[in-house]
């Protein structure tokens, strides 16, 4: 029996600026692991699973309905860098086709810090049904909608998404 071709994995990157908002004050958000679904484009559910908040090894559910269809995943915490402003994690048990998916979230400050950019970097074994492309189109969809909604809301001068009420970051299970 023959084996199939081993492909290389996918490698890519997406950024998107937030011209208005100051790196420190966009670090808080993306940091906040469990409240993704406050920023992410159709992601309606997010909430924590296991582990500590803000430490290594917290675990997440995420929940997008699309097309009568739940689409979901369970993501975790690998490292978060106050310093560097930045997340690792990997998503694990998944409806979506993703495996040995690991990926990076880095607040970087541009235009003398009066600024920053959102930078989402990726890697994992390609999609069955897809492409390097489509998946690429919709990180860098999603990461625009992340950008533009938190910039919203930091002009706004809240963390709340679209009038919703403050809700706790990971310390409780829904």
């Amino acid at each position: 029996m023959a084996k199939e071709p081993i492909q290389p994995k996918w490698e890519s990157r997406a950024s998107a600026e937030l011209k208005g908002s100051k790196a420190q004050d966009v670090w808080p958000l993306v940091a906040d692991f469990c409240n993704i679904d406050k920023w992410f484009p159709n992601l309606h559910t997010c909430y924590q699973v296991e582990g500590v908040s803000g430490q290594p090894g917290l675990v997440r559910y995420c929940e997008i309905g699309r097309d009568e269809a739940t689409l979901w995943a369970k993501e975790k915490l690998l490292m978060i860098d106050p310093t560097n402003q930045s997340i690792t994690y990997e998503v694990g048990d998944n409806n979506l086709g993703l495996k040995s998916y690991v990926a990076t979230m880095q607040v970087v400050p541009i235009n003398n810090n009066n600024g920053c950019k959102i930078v989402w970097s990726y890697s994992c074994n390609p999609i069955e049904g897809s492409s390097l492309k489509e998946f690429q189109s919709f990180v860098e969809y999603s990461l625009q909608g992340i950008a533009n909604k938190m910039e919203l809301a930091l002009v706004s001068n809240t963390t709340t998404s679209m009038g919703d009420e403050p809700r706790p970051s990971c310390n409780s299970s829904n």
